[in-house]
């Protein structure tokens, strides 16, 4: 009896790897009581190639696999499957795919044939033992130098962009669509219940929330826990619950490493971004600012109740794209490190090697730094800098609350600050960075005066020694994360 329907069928069946066809072929010779001897005259073929072809160590042509097929009553679907026939026979082909592997052969050790007499506990041991330190390998791969190439790439596709993702926009307004959001204004408590539920879950407030993680899903239960609003604004907390829901709605799997790890951050933020200004009551904001030559990032904030940094955020995800107007935006501590930033104005941030952002330190007389020197520190703070790249003009806002303190800038060129209110400032300062030396060495007169009297003891940095964060999730401490789903699956 014949189990396919035609030469043609074969010929469309891709070839079928080796390990995993010789495994199925002898489960099925032996589930039928065949020697290789006695299945050997049934298709005209030697005992020894057929022993071969059950090893892995050669391919069947098509005209073979219908005749094992046939010999063996058993379909050519069923002898390709690749589903492993037991565990047993998945075990036997990891152990053969770890042995061909470079790292194991860095151990020299002798080939282990998976033969009957090694047991099954033996080989789980060794196969398991090999994907452990496979797992380590990889992670200790992942150098600083990996991360930041990684992190430049993922800037210049956003700065190509124009920080607008379409893509994510679209499933944000589906989303909205699915519960009735009015088409304005900021997003009610009842919505954001409602749109956790759209995705199965129930947001759970908790005040012991490990202090890794921003929030934490359990899958089993479908809960998501978020800490209590005594703990973390009401801003803060809808944009916690979006940018965990991001991750269910862009349909993202466990990152493979570093840059994954880093674009699914962008994306899920971009997702909470999207959902709490959604991009037509955004747009329709900004346009009728933008006429009235009023854009500001705080008024975006209050209208939609979002917090300044989700606001500048959303600004750069939307001006470029609707307004026609390219922006750069940084988030930065006292000391001018850059924690975030993003442009496509062409401002001169500074850079390593690499083109990486992050980590580098801002020009003093920049207004992301003068702010924290600023008598009204706590207005938001409007200048125009000269540099070598043009003229900008930029807001700066100080964020209460933060430890340490970080103050967050929107900026545009000159010829575009005609838009935006501070645009009357009469601040405006120059700067030679980061092409110059500029603010990087004291003046000549100050120097002369103490180069040869001072000797600084450095406040220690713990990141300057401390390694790249490691894991599936870089940074969580993922025994504390499980303790504590395992105490509140009882509640």
């Amino acid at each position: 009896m014949s189990y396919f329907s035609s030469e043609a069928r074969l010929e469309d069946t891709s070839a079928p790897d080796p390990l995993l066809f010789g495994q199925r072929l002898r489960h099925l010779r032996r589930e039928r009581g065949l020697t290789l001897a006695q299945l050997g005259e049934r298709v005209g073929r030697q005992a020894p190639y057929l022993s071969k072809l059950e090893n892995g160590h050669c391919e069947p042509n098509l005209s073979l696999i219908g005749a094992l097929a046939t010999a063996l009553e058993t379909s050519v679907a069923d002898l390709l499957t690749t589903e492993p026939p037991s565990r047993r026979a998945a075990l036997e082909i990891e152990l053969v795919r770890a042995q061909a592997d470079p790292l194991y052969a860095r151990l020299e050790l002798p080939h282990l044939s998976p033969s009957a007499r090694l047991p099954d506990v033996a080989l789980e041991h060794l196969t398991r033992l090999f994907a452990e330190l496979k797992r380590r390998s990889a992670i200790r791969a992942q150098t600083p130098e990996e991360a930041r190439n990684a992190n430049a790439s993922l800037r210049h596709e956003m700065r190509t962009r124009g920080n607008y993702f379409i893509e994510i926009e679209n499933v944000a307004g589906e989303v909205l669509e699915s519960v009735g959001y009015p088409g304005d204004g900021p997003l009610s408590r009842r919505l954001v219940d409602q749109l956790a539920g759209h995705f199965g879950f129930t947001i759970v407030a908790v005040a012991d929330l490990p202090s890794s993680v921003r929030s934490l899903t359990d899958l089993r239960n479908r809960r998501l826990y978020v800490p209590q609003r005594d703990e973390l604004g009401t801003a803060a907390a809808r944009s916690v619950v979006f940018q965990t829901l991001g991750h269910f709605a862009l349909e993202h799997s466990d990152p493979k490493d570093f840059g994954e790890f880093l674009r699914q951050r962008v994306e899920a933020n971009y997702f909470a971004g999207a959902m709490l200004v959604p991009e037509g009551a955004g747009v329709d904001f900004l346009q009728a600012a933008m006429r009235q030559r009023d854009l500001s990032v705080e008024d975006l904030g209050e209208r939609f109740a979002v917090s300044y940094e989700m606001a500048a955020h959303r600004f750069t995800n939307l001006a470029t794209r609707h307004l026609g107007i390219r922006t750069h935006f940084v988030r930065s501590d006292t000391e001018g490190v850059i924690w975030k930033a993003y442009e496509n104005d062409d401002v001169p941030f500074p850079a390593d090697p690499d083109g990486a952002i992050e980590g580098q330190r801002l020009c003093r007389r920049w207004g992301t730094r003068q702010v924290f020197s600023s008598p009204q520190r706590f207005a938001t703070h409007y200048q125009f800098t000269d540099t070598p790249s043009g003229t900008f003009w930029c807001g700066t806002y100080l964020e209460a609350g933060r430890e340490p303190r970080h103050a967050v800038t929107v900026g545009t060129r000159f010829a575009d600050a005609l838009h935006f209110r501070g645009r009357e400032t009469d601040r405006r300062v120059s700067s030679g960075c980061p092409t110059q030396d500029c603010c990087r060495r004291p003046p000549s007169d100050l120097a002369a005066r103490w180069e040869d009297y001072a000797w600084p003891s450095p406040r220690p940095h713990s990141h300057v020694l401390a390694a790249l964060p490691v894991g599936t999730f870089p940074g969580v401490d993922v025994t504390e994360a499980y303790e504590f789903l395992d105490a509140h699956a009882q509640d």
